[in-house]
């Protein structure tokens, strides 16, 4: 690994080939070097979980990352479908860069794994809506996720998530943690932190926090069907990235 002195923004982008990388011009020299360290790590952490390679997280060098540009009041951190950008607030992002990453790869994922999406279509929000899907044995690993997440065991109805979230979103009156692509980012996160509980920059909260506390993440048997499904359909997404590499090599 990179020693940690070397490490900047320019090393993450060329290590992992992202398509660009923007720092607010309100960062400090001192703020932008922390931040750069931490994406790093995360990052790594990242690809190992998902045992694939640097292109897994760039997402062929489509996504673009920014950090503390603008955002909005109340919101740590974001993802941008119009312009592929994945965007972390200077104060308040950590915690949420695997949940932005998986809105990143959702969306990388709906025109590639179904046909006919809107322009801005999440393949999980297609899936739920029974979009028609091109055939491929990786996107039956990713129905199985998507499953997992929004059904229940035998799949004949709502999950015990799904039911939580719209629960929580009656209550708020409106139509947000039921959303497919949220469901989906939140049970990405909660595999994620099973995996690495250590790094608190790339997900926390998935097992303590007031949203876990209310059933807005996975729990008990369900969260282990999710866990086993996500790690069944990166295993074989990051085989593949990795044989596609060595061929081209």
């Amino acid at each position: 690994m990179t020693g940690q002195g070397l490490i900047s923004f320019v090393t993450v982008r060329r290590q992992f080939e992202f398509r660009s990388i923007e720092v607010g011009r309100w960062v400090t020299p001192e703020e932008r070097d922390r931040a750069a360290v931490r994406f790093y790590q995360a990052l790594c952490d990242l690809m190992a979980i998902l045992k694939g390679p640097e292109t897994l997280i760039s997402l062929r060098s489509t996504l673009g990352l920014q950090y503390g540009i603008g955002g909005q009041r109340g919101v740590s951190a974001h993802y941008i479908p119009a312009t592929r950008q994945l965007a972390l607030a200077k104060n308040a992002g950590a915690g949420s860069l695997a949940h932005e990453w998986f809105h990143a790869f959702d969306h990388y994922m709906g025109k590639r794994a179904f046909r006919n999406l809107e322009k801005h279509g999440f393949a999980s929000s297609g899936w739920l809506s029974s979009a028609s899907q091109k055939e491929h044995p990786l996107n039956q690993r990713l129905n199985a996720c998507f499953q997992a997440i929004l059904l229940n065991d035998d799949g004949t109805a709502p999950s015990q998530l799904f039911r939580a979230s719209q629960k929580a979103d009656a209550g708020l009156k409106v139509l947000y943690y039921a959303r497919p692509e949220e469901l989906c980012a939140r049970a990405f996160e909660a595999f994620v932190e099973d995996c690495q509980p250590r790094n608190s920059f790339l997900v926390r909260g998935t097992v303590y926090s007031d949203e876990a506390k209310a059933g807005l993440y996975p729990e008990g048997a369900q969260r282990q069907r999710i866990n086993e499904a996500f790690q069944h359909y990166f295993a074989g997404l990051g085989a593949a990235l990795y044989r596609e590499q060595a061929k081209a090599g």
